[in-house]
């Protein structure tokens, strides 16, 4: 298994992106100033995209864990994102939503040998990815409890809303709407015609659900089942409220 998984050196230049915004914003202590914003806006989006490649590297090493090792061929235990992502679809435009909107879209995809899988194994194939967004979303929030310090708000504003944004990825990929993981779990458990019939609408899942988060009603049932959840956690929401107004910094701008 060890020499199957091997973590790209891109992978690890974006993890230690994260960590130096990270260590800008730690080092900016509560002054919220230009170096504060550009330190948690580098660790938010950078966090944001390690945990794409930890999403669908879930998906890929448990298919791999079932037998499928064309995973490992296309590059897929690697963790480099250029395996799994457009550059514009997958990267820019949920990247901009995200940072414009705080939702986690997903954004990323990968090929699973799904004949190869029983119907149990392709349902937890597809459920791997939102338990790496769970998992990240409760490290976290967990370490944000547990060691926050005031003197270092912004720091910890950028890491609660990192890990506010794991939630709404998580809640996210769990609708049932095809061609998001809520779906994939479920369609092996569909008759054949269901699944013929739903097969059509996967290319356009990711629109609906765009169009579907910009309707009132949709974006407001959807957001207070978010808070819901991370209330859970303990954290002050007005925490990853600040996080998110220090990643939107040309909010100030205008």
């Amino acid at each position: 298994m060890h020499q199957s998984v091997r973590p790209s050196p891109i992978f690890w230049a974006i993890v230690g992106l994260t960590v130096l915004g990270g260590g800008l914003a730690y080092w900016v202590g509560d002054d919220v100033s230009p170096l504060a914003y550009a330190g948690v806006f580098v660790m938010v989006i950078a966090g944001w995209v390690v945990s794409l490649c930890l999403h669908e590297f879930g998906h890929a090493f448990t298919a791999w864990r079932f037998g499928d090792r064309d995973v490992a061929l296309r590059g897929y235990l690697d963790l480099d994102p250029r395996r799994y992502m457009n550059p514009v679809w997958s990267i820019l435009v949920p990247i901009a939503i995200m940072a414009i909107g705080g939702i986690g879209l997903p954004g990323a995809a990968v090929y699973v040998r799904t004949s190869a899988l029983t119907t149990r194994q392709r349902t937890l194939v597809s459920l791997a990815g939102p338990a790496a967004n769970l998992l990240l979303a409760v490290v976290l929030l967990a370490v944000t409890n547990l060691f926050f310090d005031p003197r270092h708000p912004v720091l910890w504003a950028g890491v609660a809303f990192l890990g506010f944004l794991q939630i709404t990825a998580l809640l996210l990929n769990l609708l049932p709407i095809p061609g998001l993981d809520g779906y994939n779990a479920l369609e092996p458990h569909l008759s054949p015609e269901t699944q013929r019939a739903l097969a059509q609408f996967k290319p356009y899942g990711f629109v609906l659900l765009f169009f579907l988060l910009f309707a009132q009603p949709v974006n407001q049932w959807f957001f207070g089942m978010v808070d819901a959840v991370f209330e859970l956690s303990g954290v002050p929401r007005l925490l990853w409220q600040l996080g998110a107004g220090l990643t939107q910094f040309w909010r100030h701008l205008i």
